[in-house]
C-alpha cells in the first residue's frame, strides 16, 4: 500500500556535497504522465509553493501583490475601529486585487498605476467620483504596500518586497486623477423643505449635525450629555471637542425631547419608540423626507428647486454647518479640520466676502 503523504507526487532527493554537507532537491513527479519530474529547487516553502500550483491547480501568489492584500485584510484591517473607514478600505483594496492581485512586485510600476487610474475614469460622470474613488484605491494600496515593506510573510523571515511604493517622493497631483470638489449649496429652500416632511428623528439628526458639523457616524453615536455640555470625539479622526448646547438655537430643544423619552440606551439621538438610531434608519427616512419634498415643489410648479432638492445628500448637513459659520476659519474649525484651505475647497460654498479698496 503506498505512503499517505500531505504532498501527493512531492519527491525530494538528497545527496552530498563534496564537502560533506547534505543537500535536498525538490521535484514534482511526472512519472504518470510518462514526462520529466519538475525541479522544484532547494528551498522546501518554495517547492510546496509551486507544489500547490501544479497539484492543486491553485494561482500561486506567493510573491504576488495579493499574497500581501490577504493577509492585511485578515489581520491588520480588522485593528481599525472605525468601521465605515473598515467598509470603504476593504471596498477599495478589493477592486485593486480583482485587477492587479496577481501582478508580483516588480510589475507594479508607475506605469501601471497611471495606467489603472485613466482606466478609473468614467466621462460619463460628471462628478468625476470614479476617478476620485481611484485614488482612494491608491490610498489604501499605499497602505498596505508599506505595510508589506516591514512585515515578513507568514512561514518566511523576509518582507514581502523590498521595493518602495512606486510614487513615493512625486507630488500627488504629478500622478493621480485630478479630484473636484462638490460644488452644492444648502439653501435655507432646500433644508426647510426636506425638514418639513422629516420624522422627528431625521429632524434631531438634520439639526444636531448642521449646528455642530458633526458627521452622520458622530450623530447617531455621540452619547447623551448629563448636563448641557456634549463631548465629542470624532470617530474618524479622534479629534475631541466640547459644545455647550445651551447656545444654541435648536440643541436645547432637542436635549429636552430626548430626556422626555422612556428609552434605555444612551445616545443623544433616539427613535420615538425608544431605539437607538441606525445608518440605515436615516437613510430610509431621508430618502421619503427629500421625495416628498421633491414632489411638492413640482406641484408647486418650480421644478429647479425639486432638482436641487434631489441632488441634496444627508451628508450635505456638514456643508451647512460650514457655511452657517461666520468665515472659513470657524467653518474650519468647527469641522474640526487639519487646513482653513481643507474647509473653503470641500465645504464652503459661500463666496468670501470682500471690500472695494477705493
Amino acid at each position: 500500500m503506498p505512503k499517505l503523504t500531505k504532498y501527493p507526487r512531492l519527491r525530494s532527493h538528497v545527496r552530498k556535497g563534496k564537502d560533506g554537507r547534505i543537500y535536498v532537491y525538490w521535484f514534482y513527479d511526472m512519472r504518470p504522465e510518462g514526462k520529466k519530474d519538475v525541479p522544484l529547487g532547494t528551498d522546501r516553502d518554495e517547492a510546496i509553493a509551486q507544489w500547490e500550483e501544479l497539484h492543486l491547480k491553485k494561482p500561486r501568489i506567493r510573491g504576488r501583490l495579493r499574497e500581501a492584500i490577504q493577509v492585511w485584510v485578515a489581520d491588520v484591517l480588522p485593528t481599525y475601529e472605525n468601521e465605515e473607514t473598515k467598509r470603504n478600505y476593504l471596498r477599495h483594496i478589493t477592486r485593486v486585487d480583482n485587477v492587479l492581485g496577481m501582478e508580483p512586485w516588480s510589475a507594479i510600476t508607475m506605469v501601471m498605476i497611471k495606467k489603472y487610474l485613466t482606466n478609473r475614469k468614467n466621462v460619463k460622470d460628471k462628478t468625476k467620483k470614479a476617478e476620485t474613488q481611484a485614488n482612494r484605491e491608491m490610498a489604501v494600496l499605499q497602505v498596505v504596500w508599506n505595510w508589506a515593506r516591514q512585515n515578513a510573510a507568514p512561514g518566511r523571515e523576509t518582507a514581502y518586497t523590498t521595493l518602495p511604493w512606486p510614487a513615493a517622493g512625486m507630488e500627488r497631483s504629478k500622478w493621480k486623477n485630478k479630484e473636484y470638489a462638490r460644488e452644492f449649496e444648502v439653501t435655507d429652500d432646500i433644508f426647510d423643505a426636506v425638514y418639513a416632511e422629516a420624522e422627528p428623528m431625521l429632524r434631531d439628526c438634520m439639526d444636531l449635525s448642521t449646528a455642530t458639523g458633526m458627521r452622520l457616524t458622530d450623530c447617531r453615536t455621540i452619547l447623551l450629555p448629563a448636563d448641557n455640555i456634549l463631548h465629542l470625539k470624532a470617530g474618524k479622526t479622534g479629534k475631541k471637542a466640547d459644545f455647550d448646547l445651551s447656545l444654541s438655537q435648536v440643541l436645547p430643544d432637542l436635549l429636552k425631547r430626548r430626556r422626555a423619552l422612556d428609552t434605555n440606551h444612551l445616545m443623544l439621538l433616539s427613535t420615538v419608540e425608544g431605539f437607538p438610531v441606525e445608518a440605515k434608519d436615516l437613510r430610509r427616512e431621508y430618502d421619503k423626507a427629500r421625495k416628498k419634498a421633491a414632489a411638492k415643489a413640482r406641484e408647486a410648479g418650480d421644478k429647479a428647486l425639486a432638482l436641487e432638492i434631489e441632488s441634496m445628500v444627508l451628508r450635505d448637513m456638514r456643508k451647512r454647518a460650514a457655511d452657517l459659520s461666520e468665515d472659513d476659519a470657524g467653518a474650519s474649525a468647527l469641522l474640526q479640520h487639519s487646513s482653513v484651505a481643507l474647509t473653503r475647497k470641500h465645504y464652503r460654498s459661500k463666496a468670501t466676502k470682500l471690500r472695494p479698496v477705493r
